[in-house]
């Protein structure tokens, strides 16, 4: 009697360690920013140095000298630090609800392109960069984060379509930062910006989207009254 060839061991999903980590991360940083004051400044604070952080060891994989070394560092302090300083000013100026709603547009978008990806597939967006990011998956996300938006403006005075479609282009907005991220990987031949979170790489892993949205906010925000003043000064 022949012996079947033994089947080689399933690889063990990290579903588990993903999903508790992940809400974790949601409770941090819901709990951080419900706080407000000093502990969030603390928790904004070291998640920036966090990212500039495992930003400074990515570009040291593929920068080729130390030239464009010093100018990819100093845009990564740019960046991470306006996307972090629009966070807080979010936060003391407008309120708990609208830095909620930002943070939230990220997770819905990630939410919404997850499952529609893996419900529909379709053609990739840029295989070379982000193998599982799918169109189907961009729309969903889109779709999610609108609903978000449109909800909570709801809440308040204003066109309900208008905030979809913010919603719908931030979540766009924070997929870019996804591929910008991922293509930083791929030059440094990596996978993940770093190991602090099981299950999820690092913390610009997490962030890539936040960023995005976040440092487009700040450039949309300081932008448009220097805009207005040279239109009026003509």
């Amino acid at each position: 009697m022949s012996e079947e060839p033994a089947l080689p061991p399933k690889p063990r999903s990290d579903l588990g360690i993903r999903t508790l980590s992940g809400v974790i991360m949601i409770l941090v940083a819901a709990g951080a920013i419900w706080i407000g004051g000093w502990p969030f400044y603390i928790f904004v604070f070291l998640a920036a140095v966090g990212m500039l952080r495992e930003w400074i060891k990515l570009v040291a994989k593929f920068a080729p000298s130390l030239g464009p070394r010093i100018l990819w560092v100093l845009g990564g302090i740019f960046y991470i630090g306006l996307a972090s300083a629009v966070l807080l000013a979010l936060r003391d100026g407008e309120g708990l609800l609208l830095a909620l709603t930002v943070v939230g547009v990220v997770i819905a978008t990630d939410t919404g392109a997850y499952f529609a990806g893996r419900t529909f597939g379709g053609p990739k967006i840029a295989p070379r960069i982000s193998p599982s990011k799918t169109w189907s998956g961009l729309l969903g996300g889109m779709l999610a984060s609108a609903i978000l938006v449109g909800v909570v403006s709801s809440q308040f005075e204003g066109s309900q379509i208008f905030a979809a479609a913010v919603g719908a282009t931030a979540a766009v907005i924070a997929q870019a930062g996804d591929f910008f991220e991922s293509w930083m990987k791929r030059r440094a031949g990596v996978k993940d910006s770093g190991a602090l979170i099981p299950g999820h790489g690092g913390l610009l892993d997490r962030a890539d989207g936040l960023l995005a949205v976040l440092f487009t906010l700040g450039l949309v925000t300081f932008a448009s009254p220097l805009f207005i003043g040279m239109v009026l000064a003509r």
